[in-house]
């Protein structure tokens, strides 16, 4: 027979493994959850490097977020609406999670701020503990502010107001970690405490994932 005859046969080889592998991985892959309040992603996304200090001014890094679920927003402490009404929902979902679903016991709210100007250690500090939740609070110099933004995909920017003062415009999605500290799905307004539980209870089952 001739080489093309051979050629042919071995293209269609490997034309058939590669389906083949391909069906494999999908048949292996667990199901994406469908939600209410926002989007699964297909794969778990890995964090980039960024290093931010929390509210005890100890060194925080995506490892930081490790060792349990998390829920991120991005916020300030002088938001006058939207940072309070979001990180006040996020409490509640943590407590009514929690209490559904024990593998959401554990479930952590971190605040991520966009204003390290003003949002010190100590002033996110006492800013998380008016929310009564199990809260994070990670703040740092501005270049990795803008790390930790870049690696959510958050944007921010700074708003001059009259008088001198200023403001801040941000995201206001919500980022679902799992225990290794990867983005599992996001949340996006209008969102509701409610639909958000039933939400984390669809994603309870790959929020643990095994070492």
């Amino acid at each position: 027979m001739s080489n093309r005859y051979w050629i042919s046969v071995a293209a269609i080889g490997v034309v058939a493994l590669l389906a083949g592998v391909y069906v494999a991985r999908m048949l292996t892959q667990p199901e994406v959850p469908s939600l209410e309040s926002g989007t699964s992603l297909p794969q778990p996304r890995e964090l980039p490097e960024f290093n931010l200090v929390d509210t005890h001014g100890t060194p925080a890094t995506p490892a930081t977020l490790r060792g349990h679920p998390t829920l991120v927003f991005f916020g300030f402490t002088h938001c006058p609406d939207v940072c309070p009404l979001t990180l006040s929902l996020l409490a509640s979902v943590q407590k009514q999670a929690g209490k559904q679903d024990d593998k959401l016991a554990g479930l952590k709210v971190a605040i991520i701020t966009v204003d390290p100007e003003r949002d010190t250690p100590q002033q996110l500090g006492r800013y998380i503990a008016s929310f009564g939740g199990d809260f994070i609070g990670l703040t740092g110099a501005p270049p990795e502010i803008v790390r930790a933004t870049q690696a959510f995909g958050v944007a921010a920017a700074r708003v001059e107001l009259a008088g001198g003062d200023y403001t801040m415009d941000h995201s206001a999605a919500v980022f679902v970690l799992d225990s290794r500290a990867r983005i599992v799905a996001v949340f996006t307004p209008p969102l509701a405490a409610a639909a958000l539980t039933r939400d984390m209870g669809r994603l309870g089952p790959i929020l643990n994932p095994s070492s």
